[in-house]
């Protein structure tokens, strides 16, 4: 296959990657993005750099009116209706340039939070389970931004446990109206929207959705919430007090709120990561220029050994979950295109590719808020005191990152969901984990293999990719043999066991994507890039082994356990590395650009 295309005809299923090897070539990276792409991201910087950022003090403050007038100029210019087809009002663009929205847009502050809930929760739940009435109705104005989108879910007594909410609904005598009672709190746009699609039990059991205007009788708003960041985002309660909502609207079918619920919770989660990478390369590039105008002990703070350790290690994570988070929009999207030619219907389509990457979606949704967290973190330490100052972007950037760990399901949650899918799926035969991690179980009890190094360009490090699969094959197939049906109680082992495929997948995709643009440009011409998955690499076969003994100690004892301990020593073993002079090299090249430049 040429060396200049990444779409495949056998791509991997959600999950495959962890018993499959992948291809370098056929593998998506950001280098590929095309003009038009290019364009949409610059389009969305534009916006946030003429009508965002100059005015986010008045923004925090909750102006009155000021974010709805700035989510109707994003209208204006087509960029809350990137992925909405074009006969109902949006540009109809692939699933990656939406995605490269959600990162353009991701540095905007509480603007992006705004956004992102109107484009995502707010509007995709009507795209795809509205009838053709509903979506004629509602997608246009949400497209053009006319009308403002939010999401009804959780609740007081309900978050991670959404299914668990009280908020309830019946049908009139007059079978023309449910009637809603409840209570939903924490709801993003909540403020100033004019749809809401809220989530309700039907005669008290089967959970269902509806879409509820502003207006409608008997639904009424709390005051706006004071929160420790994103200031300037809507967040209220919404209290439902014999509401009247007509039968019509009604989204989906009783009973199955759930499916819509789950399914653009996929979607969201990928997004998220979009817009913390955005986030994280506008922090790091204060963070950057900062550090070079900052002078101590006569010379400036970017010169020093522990400051360029901090840059390096921020860009690092930076790209490394670029990497991941593109491999997979990728992915969807040509699942997506799959399921359409294969006369699948639109509002299915989307829906089905997510769902079938919906392991990835939450590893990325993990991954992204956590790099942000910590771009943020050191980002105020460069600062120093000024950091702590509100003069600073920096210190709005880490009270704004906080929640991000948060929505969209909790990290915790995600990271029970990743493990829980994969064993799932391989339970119903979709995954077929038995095989491979039998082998490597087989492998454990013969010699290791000492023979030479393959002289293959890249050979130690894809060999170091397949051993950390062979590390969390070999832990997560002896704790399912040793805990078999109480493994679900026992989170601490499935976190470990998530932190271990988060870390393989993510040190995958950075050794691909370096595989293929040396191929296309040459070694020396992403030498940085070469070192920032070295620097990964590295970490993350340290990381693979802590967490990997850690769960391993969790659940097993004697000759078991030292045998499988022993075998998480061979497979997290590497080379001797200098990270220190790697991480030097990369901090020297962002500092001369200035900026987060790759």
């Amino acid at each position: 296959m040429s060396a200049t295309t990444s779409a495949t005809a056998n791509p991997l299923k959600g999950g495959e990657w962890l018993i499959k090897e992948s291809n370098a070539f056929e593998t998506f990276t950001p280098e590929e993005f095309n003009e038009e792409q290019l364009m949409v991201k610059d389009m969305c910087l534009q916006f946030l750099n003429t009508e965002v950022l100059p005015i986010v003090d008045r923004i925090d403050k909750m102006e009155p009116g000021l974010m709805p007038s700035l989510m109707d100029k994003a209208g204006e210019q087509g960029l809350l209706g990137a992925s909405i087809p074009e006969d109902l009002g949006g540009l109809g663009k692939d699933f990656i340039t939406s995605t490269l929205v959600n990162e353009g847009l991701g540095a905007g502050f509480s603007f992006s939070v705004a956004v992102a809930a109107h484009t995502g929760i707010g509007t995709l739940p009507i795209l795809y389970f509205g009838t053709e009435e509903q979506k004629k109705k509602y997608i246009p104005k949400l497209a053009s931004g006319e009308w403002k989108g939010s999401y009804g879910l959780t609740e007081p007594n309900s978050g991670s446990d959404a299914l668990g909410a009280k908020s309830t609904a019946v049908l009139s005598a007059d079978g023309k109206n449910y009637i809603l009672n409840g209570q939903k709190c924490w709801i993003t746009n909540g403020g100033f929207a004019d749809v809401y699609t809220v989530f309700a039990k039907i005669d008290g059991d089967k959970f269902s959705a509806f879409i509820v205007e502003r207006g409608f009788e008997g639904f009424t708003q709390g005051p706006e919430e004071h929160k420790m960041g994103i200031k300037g985002s809507s967040t209220v309660q919404l209290y439902f007090q014999d509401c009247k909502v007509p039968v019509e609207n009604l989204l989906g079918e009783v009973g199955k709120g759930h499916i819509i619920a789950f399914n653009i919770l996929n979607i969201g989660r990928l997004k998220l990561c979009a817009a913390a990478i955005g986030g994280s390369k506008m922090a790091f590039s204060d963070t950057v220029q900062y550090a070079t105008t900052r002078e101590q002990f006569k010379t400036a703070i970017a010169n020093f050994g522990a400051i360029k350790h901090k840059i390096a290690e921020m860009a690092i994570r930076i790209w490394v979950g670029e990497s991941a988070l593109y491999r997979t929009a990728n992915w969807i999207d040509e699942k997506e295109s799959e399921l359409l030619a294969g006369g699948i219907p639109f509002n299915q389509a989307l829906l089905g590719a997510a769902e079938e990457y919906a392991i990835e979606c939450a590893m990325l949704k993990v991954d992204g808020s956590e790099v942000l967290d910590f771009v943020v973190d050191e980002g105020v330490q460069v600062h120093g005191g000024n950091g702590f100052s509100d003069e600073y972007s920096i210190s709005r950037a880490y009270r704004d990152s906080r929640i991000n760990r948060i929505y969209e399901g909790t990290n915790e949650i995600n990271r029970l969901l990743t493990v829980d899918m994969m064993l799932k799926r391989a339970m119903k035969g979709k995954l077929d984990l038995m095989t491979p991690a039998m082998k490597v179980s087989k492998e454990l009890m013969s010699i290791p293999d000492f023979g030479s190094e393959d002289e293959v360009a890249f050979a130690a490090e894809q060999k170091q990719i397949m051993n950390m699969k062979k590390a969390i094959l070999m832990t997560a197939g002896a704790a399912v043999q040793k805990l078999m049906m109480n493994l679900s109680n026992e989170q601490e082992i499935l976190m470990n066991i998530a932190d271990m495929a988060i870390q393989a997948f993510h040190a995958e995709s950075a050794l691909l994507r370096v595989m293929k643009i040396t191929e296309k440009q040459g070694a020396e011409a992403v030498s940085v890039q070469t070192d920032i998955m070295h620097c990964y690499l590295n970490d993350a076969l340290d990381a693979i082994n802590k967490a990997g003994k850690e769960a391993i100690n969790a659940f097993a004892d004697g000759d078991e356990q030292r045998m499988m301990l022993l075998g998480l020593k061979r497979f997290t073993k590497s080379a001797p590395f200098n990270s220190k002079d790697a991480r030097r090299r990369i901090a020297d090249k962002f500092i001369a650009e200035g900026k987060y430049y790759l």
